[in-house]
C-alpha cells in the first residue's frame, strides 16, 4: 500500500486557504526539488484511479522545463499510472510534506535505462507534518522497536529508534533488510525506549528516506497507533525527561 495524497484543503488546516502553503517562486521550487534529488528522497506517485508508484528524482532541467524521475519500464504499477491524466507526487523532507502535480508524464528509454519525464512543476505545496516536539535518544541509551517485517512475517526486526514524538517515531532500517514501503501499516510493535518505558502500539509508515551512503540504510518515519492513555502518558514522561537531561548535559 502506497502513501496517497490528501485533498489539499484538508491538509492545510487553515481557514485562510492554501496561499501560505503554496511555493511558486521558481528558485524555491528548484531548491526543494534539488533537496529531494540530493537526499534521494522517495516520492510516492498516485492517481485518482488508485494507481501508485514509488520513485526518486533522477535529474532536474528547469531550463528545458523538464523533471526526470527514475523508473522501471517493466513495472506493471507504472504502466497503470501512465494511463491516468492526473498524477500527484508526495514526498517528505524531514518534517515537511511536499505535494505537487505531475503534468505530461511520459516513460522514455535510453539504451538499457528508463526514466519518467514530466513538465517541470511551476508550484508545489509545503506542509509542516507535525507540531509535537521530537527528541533524539541520549547517546548512552539504545532504544529499539521490535516488529515483524510486514512483507515477511517470519522475519523479526529489532530496529534502532532515531527520534520520537508524541505523534510518532523514526526508525533506522539497515540496507541488508528488505525494504518497507510507505503506507504500510504494522499491527503490533514493541518500542523499548529505556528501562522504564516500554510501549505497545501499531505503526503506519508515512515516509521512507534513504540516508547518506555511509549510513547504509533508510529512515522510516512512522505514526504510532493505538497507544492508549497509559502509553501516551509514558511516552510524554520519556520525552520530558530526555529534554531535561539534554539541557543538563549542555550546561
Amino acid at each position: 500500500m502506497e502513501t496517497l495524497p490528501m485533498p489539499l484543503e484538508a491538509m492545510s488546516g487553515s481557514p485562510h486557504g492554501l496561499g501560505e502553503f503554496r511555493v511558486s517562486s521558481p528558485a524555491e521550487v528548484l531548491s526543494l526539488l534539488k533537496q529531494c534529488a540530493d537526499g534521494n528522497v522517495l516520492l510516492s506517485l498516485s492517481s485518482p484511479e488508485g494507481a501508485a508508484y514509488t520513485t526518486t528524482v533522477w535529474a532536474l532541467d528547469p531550463a528545458r522545463g523538464l523533471l526526470c524521475l527514475s523508473a522501471d519500464g517493466g513495472d506493471i504499477k507504472l504502466q497503470r499510472l501512465l494511463e491516468s491524466e492526473e498524477v500527484v507526487a508526495v514526498g517528505y523532507l524531514d518534517s515537511v510534506k511536499l505535494q505537487f502535480d505531475l503534468h505530461d508524464l511520459v516513460l522514455v528509454h535510453s539504451g538499457r535505462a528508463s526514466a519518467l519525464n514530466a513538465r517541470f512543476p511551476r508550484e508545489l505545496y509545503r506542509f509542516q507534518r507535525r507540531g509535537s516536539y521530537r527528541v533524539r535518544p541520549l547517546l548512552n541509551t539504545s532504544p529499539t522497536a521490535t516488529l515483524r517485517h510486514p512483507a515477511l512475517p517470519d522475519m523479526q526486526l529489532n530496529l534502532r529508534v532515531l527520534d520520537v514524538s508524541i505523534g510518532g517515531v523514526a526508525l533506522f532500517l539497515p540496507d541488508d533488510v528488505p525494504p518497507i514501503e510507505p503506507g504500510v501499516q504494522i499491527a503490533r510493535v514493541q518500542v523499548d525506549l529505556d528501562g522504564d518505558t516500554r510501549l505497545q502500539s501499531g505503526l503506519v509508515v508515512h515516509h521512507v528516506t534513504l540516508l547518506h551512503h555511509e549510513s547504509r540504510g533508510a529512515r522510516l518515519g512512522c505514526e504510532m497507533l493505538n497507544l492508549g492513555g497509559e502509553g501516551e502518558r509514558a511516552l510524554q514522561r520519556y520525552i520530558d525527561q530526555t529534554q531535561k537531561r539534554r539541557r543538563l548535559l549542555s550546561l
